[in-house]
């Protein structure tokens, strides 16, 4: 059809300065989605969905907006108030730096974003009266972060907001793993959105681009962002960073889970674990379908975790690895489910009075077959002492589901405990598992003296060495986003902490499914 390369990329830009869709692009030239990508990123510098010029600005702040509360933030719109827009790849919601930027600084304060990328964090920044350090290894994104900052406003048009001063970003072409030009312990808030292990190329090959880096290296790297991240925030002060899992052979990667590792390795507490939805996922037709047949689910809820530097002389109180008449018992699920349509994304949202019956309904239907499941519930009101042998009438079943109730409400035993409860029903339950059977193991966050247990991290570390495959994280929550303490527990485990507005309120669980791998 094209005589050259070079005559095929330039129809393509051409189409895409008129404002052509990719998908069209993509079924006139027979081309893919990520081919498309990397011609404009290699023509651009950057990985950006348009090539048009910026349209003018018609308001400075959304429409309308309060706080998170919560533990699940979801964002239905993406907002697009001053430069805001979904032009630069992968870059996330200006939902989730306002909302950071408020809860965690003042004023005045200083906020660093290492991976700049559009520019998001520097103009929430710039709009909430904040100063800004905002750095990128890709001077195109630096460039494109300038264009972006480029507007004036007076302060006066937010007095709902204690702005006194409007402070222009600082912008710099630099390597996040080396933040040598930044003095140790000065910076009040970090706010940044690294890229993720090779799913989203954001330069043209670029040497010191983490976007090209697998898995591995990626995360070899990251301890050096993490490293130079706690060196220059102050102590007791807060470093947030957005980042999602991928999948690979049909099953979750939780780089996730591996990346907050990295940081509370570093010397990082985890103050909050806030998971966020992402929308348009739901699949419908061909792709639900697939889903069905195939048995995965489309990724669709991110991490936001939300590190602490500690002071170096913390007096807080440590968790205790007290002893417990923690008990296990055994219950066969009842066979009837009345799931029509079954949850294709990885959150599963349900009204809080059919929460349960939902869910269950989901996981027999998808992981069960007619001949076997069992739910395990590791309870810690049962009087008797010890866990208990888990003994099956069956040989084998498909599905075994450990479900944890023992979190709700206040912690009577020690992490280790716990974890030991569910190592040990998972390697009994193990060799009685068919080939390819699943594991549901439903757990959640703990909040013990301000800090969160994370518990399906410490799981999937736990379990990493056993004969099972992880095959999904699933998120599940209320309809409202408000935690169900019937349901779910409540999590506060520090009775000072339970009105206190400085914590979310942890409401969702984790349900990891794992497969029989040998």
């Amino acid at each position: 059809m094209f005589e050259s390369d070079e005559k095929l990329e330039k129809a393509i830009i051409d189409d895409k300065a008129r404002g052509i869709p990719d998908k069209e692009i993509g079924r006139k030239y027979g081309v893919t989605h990520r081919f498309i990508e990397k011609i404009i990123t290699r023509r651009r510098g950057i990985n950006v969905s348009s090539i048009n010029k910026r349209k003018g600005i018609k308001f400075l702040e959304p429409s309308e907006f309060s706080l998170q509360e919560g533990s699940v933030w979801s964002f239905k719109q993406r907002g697009n108030w001053a430069t805001h827009s979904g032009e630069y790849r992968g870059n996330f919601s200006p939902y989730i730096p306002r909302n950071i930027i408020l809860r965690y600084s003042n004023p005045g304060e200083l906020v660093l974003d290492m991976f700049c990328g559009g520019g998001t964090t520097a103009i929430e920044s710039k709009l909430l009266g904040r100063r800004c350090i905002a750095s990128d290894i890709n001077e195109k994104a630096i460039e494109f972060a300038r264009e972006n900052l480029d507007f004036n406003f007076n302060p006066l048009q937010f007095p709902e907001l204690p702005i006194k001063k409007i402070f222009e970003p600082e912008l710099y072409v630099k390597d996040a793993r080396d933040l040598s030009w930044i003095k140790d312990e000065s910076i009040d808030l970090i706010c940044t959105h690294p890229p993720y292990a090779n799913i989203i190329q954001y330069t043209d090959n670029k040497a010191a681009d983490l976007s090209f880096l697998d898995i591995e290296d990626f995360l070899k790297e990251m301890q050096k962002v993490a490293a130079e991240s706690f060196r220059v925030i102050k102590p007791g002060r807060q470093c947030a960073l957005l980042i999602g899992d991928t999948r690979r052979k049909r099953h979750v990667v939780p780089i996730g889970f591996w990346l907050i590792d990295v940081y509370l390795k570093t010397g990082f507490e985890l103050r909050e674990l806030i998971i966020k939805r992402q929308h348009n996922c739901k699949t419908t037709g061909f792709w639900y379908d697939k889903s069905i047949k195939n048995n995965f689910l489309l990724l669709a809820h991110e991490y936001l975790p939300v590190f602490e530097k500690p002071y170096r002389k913390n007096k807080r109180s440590k968790v205790t690895e007290q002893k417990s008449s923690l008990n296990l018992k055994k219950v066969q699920v009842p066979k009837k489910y009345i799931a029509q349509t079954l949850e294709t994304t990885t959150v599963w949202v349900f009204p809080d009075d059919r929460r349960d019956q939902l869910l269950s309904d989901n996981l027999i239907k998808r992981y069960a077959s007619d001949d076997g499941y069992i739910k395990i519930v590791i309870d810690k009101q049962l009087k008797c002492g010890g866990p208990k042998e888990l003994r099956f009438k069956k040989d084998h079943c498909k599905l075994i589901w450990i479900d944890s109730p023992a979190l709700a409400g206040e912690l009577s035993f020690g992490i280790g405990e716990y974890l030991e409860a569910v190592a040990k029903m998972v390697k009994q339950g193990t060799d009685l598992l068919e080939t390819e059977g699943f594991f549901a193991i439903e757990t959640r966050d703990v909040r013990y003296n301000g800090k969160i247990i994370p518990f399906a991290k410490l799981i999937i570390e736990m379990l990493k060495n056993e004969p099972l495959w992880l095959k999904e994280i699933i998120i599940v929550t209320s309809e409202d986003g408000k935690p169900n303490l019937k349901q779910i527990g409540d999590y506060i485990h520090n009775t000072a902490e339970k009105s206190d507005p400085e914590y979310l309120q942890i409401n969702h669980s984790y349900l990891l499914i794992y497969e029989k791998n040998c």
